[in-house]
């Protein structure tokens, strides 16, 4: 399967060394469509295929993309396939529900991926670890100079390139940066920060993008518009505030550790008791309470060692679609809770108990 030829090899923006512990990951997107084509949203099904037979060939050619592991249609993929692309976020919600006349590309660590009729002709998502937007954006910008000498994209001397959503004319280009913020959710100070992001101009948004729930304390900030800025001007843009909220997180938990020592301990402690106990378990637990796990090891309550059980193993190996590619069949949500608890326990095994006595005498007293 090639999807499960995906999923062994290393996600590189995962596992690198560049993985932060406020910053996970920085993504960029960029809108681009083929001159003298409609839109997808405004395509026959004829016309789709015509772009998905010009498309797919060029992008499978990109020198980034040397490594495919994955390129094909989306009628292609199962629906539980498509799923784990999405909680790859390698595509959109919206993307794994077409089919015929829409295709994907992926390459081997999970670097660039293309989206292929989604609601453009092509989105082309770059990913780094940590906050990377600059690194993240020459991956793209290099991929959309190479797809450029080939394809002819409809663009504007005075809006830049054409895009179906007016929001993304002009760059066409989306900076975005994957936040775990619990220190800021425990001290009450998130909806602060979200509102103060907004008023800038930036989105937040949840753990798969829009209209969805932050699962995890994890949260999306990017830009909304696109028009009347350089790239150049968006990136630094973005990368300040990030760094800004990343600085406010680590205040946060700077602050807990200094005036509520025993409700971090008490909330990392339960999660690890939980966790490595219980016999069912939803996804929506799961992600919240593997978050304090990751916090207490930021804190020094585990060995660094474990983040990797944490990142690469529970948080992607246990949502729903994760396990029902592993066990090769559709699972109720019963069996998916039952599966992902007897995933956790033995996982966890390796997880010694969180020493609590290292960081405050105030916790024995």
């Amino acid at each position: 399967m090639k999807i499960q030829a995906l999923l062994q090899a290393p996600c590189e923006w995962l596992a690198g060394e560049q993985n932060s512990r406020i910053v996970l990951s920085s993504r960029i997107r960029l809108a681009r469509n083929l001159s003298r084509f409609p839109f997808p949203g405004w395509a026959r099904r004829t016309e789709r295929e015509k772009v998905l037979a010009l498309a797919l060939p060029a992008a499978v050619g990109l020198s980034g993309m040397k490594e495919a592991i994955l390129s094909d249609s989306m009628d292609h993929f199962t629906p539980v396939e498509k799923q784990v692309l999405v909680e790859e976020h390698l595509v959109s919600r919206e993307h794994a529900g077409r089919n015929a006349g829409s295709g994907v590309v992926v390459n081997r660590p999970r670097t660039i991926s293309l989206m292929i009729n989604e609601e453009d002709h092509f989105r082309i998502q770059a990913f780094k670890g940590g906050l990377q937007l600059k690194a993240a954006w020459r991956i793209a910008d290099k991929a959309d100079t190479e797809l450029d000498e080939q394809l002819e994209f409809a663009f504007s001397p005075k809006l830049g390139y054409l895009t179906a959503c007016p929001t993304n004319v002009g760059t066409g280009l989306r900076a975005s940066a994957m936040m775990h913020l619990p220190g800021l959710v425990l001290s009450e100070q998130i909806g602060q920060i979200v509102k103060a992001v907004n008023r800038i101009g930036l989105a937040v948004r949840g753990l798969y993008g829009e209209g969805t729930e932050a699962l995890g304390n994890l949260f999306q900030i990017s830009n909304q518009m696109t028009l009347g800025e350089s790239e150049e001007e968006i990136l630094e843009r973005m990368h300040k505030v990030i760094g800004q909220v990343a600085q406010h997180e680590e205040n946060a938990r700077q602050k807990l550790m200094e005036e509520q020592p025993r409700l971090v301990v008490d909330q990392v402690s339960r999660a690890y008791g939980v966790l490595g106990n219980a016999y069912t378990i939803s996804s929506k637990e799961a992600f919240n309470l593997l978050s304090l796990l990751r916090l207490g090891i930021d804190m020094g309550l585990f060995p660094d060692r474990c983040r990797s059980i944490v990142d690469e193993e529970c948080w992607i190996k246990t949502q729903p679609a994760h396990l029902q590619l592993f066990q090769e069949k559709r699972l109720s949500t019963e069996q998916r809770d039952s599966l992902r608890a007897d995933f956790l326990r033995s996982r966890l095994r390796d997880v010694p108990p969180p020493a609590a006595g290292q960081l405050s005498p105030t916790l024995h007293s």
